[in-house]
């Protein structure tokens, strides 16, 4: 283990696939919303080719700038069951978690919100993939757990950010126990936004995205990012960081003008998204 490479941050990323070659990933556009659906039946697990695509996927949107908002889905039953345990042996593990890390830090600094949707279990890697979601959409068919540390582990990701959802005691007893919750607790507990019927979760979603993408898109990414960053740091850095995005970088912002002038002339702003 001594000669090993044991940080994420020392893999050689491969270069970015494009969308048209993605195996485990769906990609599609509809209007200023791009969706990567996880596709891997029957229990969409995880492996680093999979993360990869997820991270090379968003990284692109992330990159091209054109769309508005990011959705994260699943297909079939299962969000997803986790990482596939043949991605834990040997070497293989570091190199899975430098694609995972990749995945959840891609859909972090996006300046996209990102919208996941969960109608179903959402199992140790799969509720790792939610924890980094901007904001989740649930149905009570979902369910979440982090299983790891019945098998000897415990979930790296999870452990970073489910502190900051959830609150440090409850985020150690979901690591410690392994035990699972239902959408509801889930929902109480802040890890999801909107707890719908499934009859209506498409009405619900298509509700959440038109709020969402009629916003100036340069304007939503300062947003996020005010609110992300912010994570991180001291109450006093945090507000010193916003105040400098909001008076050095929205101001400068034609759509932040555009949204005074329709203010002031009582009409609705109409965003360049720049």
């Amino acid at each position: 283990m001594a000669d090993r490479i044991q940080t994420v941050e020392a893999f050689d990323k491969p270069a970015r696939r494009a969308p048209a070659d993605f195996e485990f990933i769906r990609f599609k556009t509809d209007g200023p919303v791009a969706r990567f659906t996880l596709h891997r039946p029957e229990h969409n697990l995880l492996n680093e080719q999979m993360l990869r695509e997820l991270a090379d996927g968003v990284g692109m949107v992330a990159q091209n700038g054109t769309a508005k908002m990011i959705i994260l889905d699943a297909g079939g039953k299962v969000f997803s069951a986790g990482v596939d345990v043949g991605e834990y042996t040997g070497e293989r593990a570091f190199s899975m978690l430098a694609a995972f890390h990749d995945a959840c830090i891609a859909m972090v600094e996006a300046p996209q919100p990102v919208l996941v949707i969960v109608d179903g279990a959402a199992l140790g890697g799969g509720a790792e993939l939610v924890a980094y979601g901007d904001l989740v959409v649930a149905t009570p068919r979902a369910r979440f757990a982090l299983p790891e540390i019945t098998i000897g582990m415990f979930p790296p990701l999870a452990s970073t950010m489910f502190p900051h959802i959830v609150g440090p005691k409850r985020a150690l007893e979901l690591v410690l126990t392994g035990e699972a919750i239902s959408a509801e607790r889930a929902r109480d507990l802040g890890l999801v936004n909107r707890l719908v019927p499934e009859a209506q979760l498409q009405a619900a979603v298509n509700e959440l995205i038109g709020k969402i993408t009629t916003q100036s898109g340069a304007v939503l990414g300062m947003a996020k990012r005010a609110v992300v960053a912010g994570m991180g740091m001291s109450l006093r850095d945090s507000l010193k960081n916003s105040m400098n995005i909001f008076l050095n970088e929205l101001y400068r912002l034609e759509d932040s003008q555009e949204g005074l002038r329709a203010l002031l002339e009582k009409r609705k702003p109409e965003w360049k998204n720049r």
